[in-house]
């Protein structure tokens, strides 16, 4: 049977910490608007900054549909699940936004995560996730897999970036600066970094 919990301490900080990959969940206020659902993965990209606040490093990638949903409404769930060991899932329902590099935020955050190098990675922004409903749930349907490495190919093609380079290939992308449901995505041109 599921738990409702108050606070991300102890079993479930632990848990939470040690997996590799994690999905979000963001939708717009439209009815009919798009559901957008992402893995994330690369090694100390992540980290839980109290007990009820959690963060993650948002890098280059196909869309912002993340960063739009956000803006509009803040919606956003976050979940862990067990391929390796007891099975387990574990949800962050809770609202979030995106500090982006220009935000005077922006570089304290960025010491939270010591153990990734975000200049490889095209970093847009910081996720930061403010927990309202922390719930686990069985995951005996959830399948054995195991973890082997991360993949090096989005550091290869993102560590050659600089501000102006960057900035040029989001402007020439699709639903980077607008989601596909027409909100406001990433500010473009990119920040600068205040850092």
């Amino acid at each position: 049977m599921g738990k409702t919990y108050e606070r991300i301490d102890g079993r479930l900080r632990t848990f939470i910490e040690e997996q590799p990959l994690f999905f979000t969940a963001t939708a717009p206020l439209a009815g009919d608007g798009t559901v957008n659902l992402s893995p994330k993965g690369l090694k100390g990209s992540f980290a839980v900054l109290d007990e009820l606040t959690l963060a993650y490093l948002d890098f280059a990638g196909s869309n912002a549909e993340t960063i739009a949903h956000l803006r509009e409404n803040g919606r956003i769930t976050l979940m862990w699940c067990a391929f390796q060991g007891p099975p387990n899932i574990v949800r962050v329902h809770g609202h979030g936004e995106a500090v982006f590099r220009d935000d005077p935020r922006f570089a304290e955050l960025l010491t939270r995560f010591p153990d990734i190098d975000p200049s490889l990675h095209g970093l847009r922004a910081v996720i930061v996730v403010h927990a309202e409903l922390i719930r686990d749930s069985c995951g005996y349907a959830v399948p054995y897999m195991a973890y082997e490495a991360d993949r090096d190919l989005h550091g290869k093609r993102f560590a050659r970036e600089d501000d102006a380079t960057l900035s040029a290939y989001f402007e020439k992308k699709d639903h980077i600066a607008v989601s596909l449901d027409g909100l406001p995505g990433l500010p473009l041109p990119l920040p600068p970094s205040s850092v």
